[in-house]
C-alpha cells in the first residue's frame, strides 16, 4: 500500500485514518484531505510529534494496511 492509493480514494480512508489517530477531528479530515504532508502537520500539532515520528507512524499504519487489504476493502466498502 502506498500513499498515492490511500490519497486516491480518500473518502474511503478517513474514517480508518480517524480510527488510528481519534484525535484528529473530522474538520482535520476534511483539511488533510488525502495529503500526506498535511496529515504529517496535523500529528506534529494535534499529538506533539515531531516530523520524521509522524512519518514513522503514517509509514507504520500504510504497512498494517497493506498487509491486511482484503480486510481492509472489506472494512471500507461496507461503512
Amino acid at each position: 500500500m502506498n500513499w498515492e492509493q490511500v490519497e486516491g480514494k480518500w473518502k474511503e480512508f478517513k474514517g480508518m485514518v480517524r480510527e488510528n489517530w481519534g484525535k484528529l477531528t473530522d474538520d482535520d479530515l476534511e483539511r488533510i484531505a488525502g495529503k500526506k504532508d498535511r496529515l504529517i502537520g496535523r500529528l506534529e500539532a494535534t499529538y506533539g510529534l515531531k516530523k520524521e515520528n509522524a512519518e514513522a507512524d503514517i509509514d507504520r499504519w500504510l504497512s498494517g494496511v497493506g498487509e491486511s487489504q482484503g480486510t481492509v476493502h472489506h472494512h471500507v466498502t461496507h461503512h
